[in-house]
């Protein structure tokens, strides 16, 4: 977690270790290791704590400007050669809901009229079910939409009382599962799989690689695998290509 990013969050989440160690009479780091081994229960605390939840529509311009520009465009190609009638996206960790929609966003307002024979549907997990609650209320206040281009937001959303509410439209294509991502997959075979600033920062290198293989198990032959900025895939992972080092986006080998 020592990425440089993660300065701006390592604060928050020490003092929200220090108020639990607080709140159970516990004096020191060492102590509190000792009672997590102890307490078994405590590991669930304590991954509560360290989620930290940074989440906006069109965060990292240059990565949703390749999959539009792209990415989506060569995987509907792709999937029309095959005979699909649906491209499938999973976003991992998706908090309230803005990677999935910004997806949405640019499928219905930039590619669908390119594609009218491919659908999209767009699956989104993430382990807290109360950002899963906020995701499918689906309004914002103008710092979570602020980076999307000004027609997209006077088109695609309602504002009133200060905040923008997603139009029904943009929301049909996109669903909602509470699933933690070291446990399970959602069902089906994807094109495009968005894992970004959550298992290849917070998970230790041996849950990196499970959690990595089962990602790969999902993802189509050619499909494309997009992860944070500052992250890297684990060492001596397989059956990736890189498409964009910079950008840290991957394709999946086809054997």
């Amino acid at each position: 977690m020592r990425w440089e990013g993660f300065r701006k969050v390592r604060a928050q989440v020490c003092k929200r270790v220090a108020r639990r160690m607080h709140q159970a009479r516990i004096e020191s780091v060492a102590d509190y290791r000792a009672y997590l081994e102890t307490h078994p229960k405590e590991w669930e605390w304590l991954g509560a704590l360290s989620h930290v939840t940074i989440s906006r529509f069109y965060r990292d311009k240059a990565v949703f400007a390749l999959l539009e520009g792209e990415i989506l465009p060569a995987l509907a190609r792709l999937g029309s050669d095959r005979g699909q009638s649906l491209l499938r996206v999973w976003s991992i960790g998706c908090c309230s809901g803005e990677e999935p929609y910004t997806i949405a966003l640019i499928w219905k307002l930039q590619l669908q009229p390119q594609y009218p024979n491919i659908g999209l549907a767009v699956i989104a997990t993430d382990i807290d079910q109360k950002v899963i609650q906020r995701a499918k209320a689906a309004y914002y206040p103008y710092s979570s939409v602020k980076a999307l281009p000004l027609e997209w937001q006077h088109k695609s959303f309602e504002h009133k009382n200060n905040l923008f509410y997603l139009k029904p439209e943009y929301q049909i294509d996109v669903g909602f599962i509470e699933q933690d991502v070291r446990v399970g997959t959602p069902c089906g075979m994807f094109d495009l799989v968005l894992c970004r600033n959550l298992v290849f920062t917070y998970f230790d290198a041996e849950q990196q690689h499970k959690t990595l293989a089962q990602i790969h198990k999902v993802i189509k032959p050619g499909g494309v695998l997009v992860i944070g900025a500052h992250e890297n895939l684990p060492k001596g992972a397989q059956g990736f290509s890189v498409y964009s080092e910079g950008l840290k986006i991957f394709r999946k080998l086809s054997v």
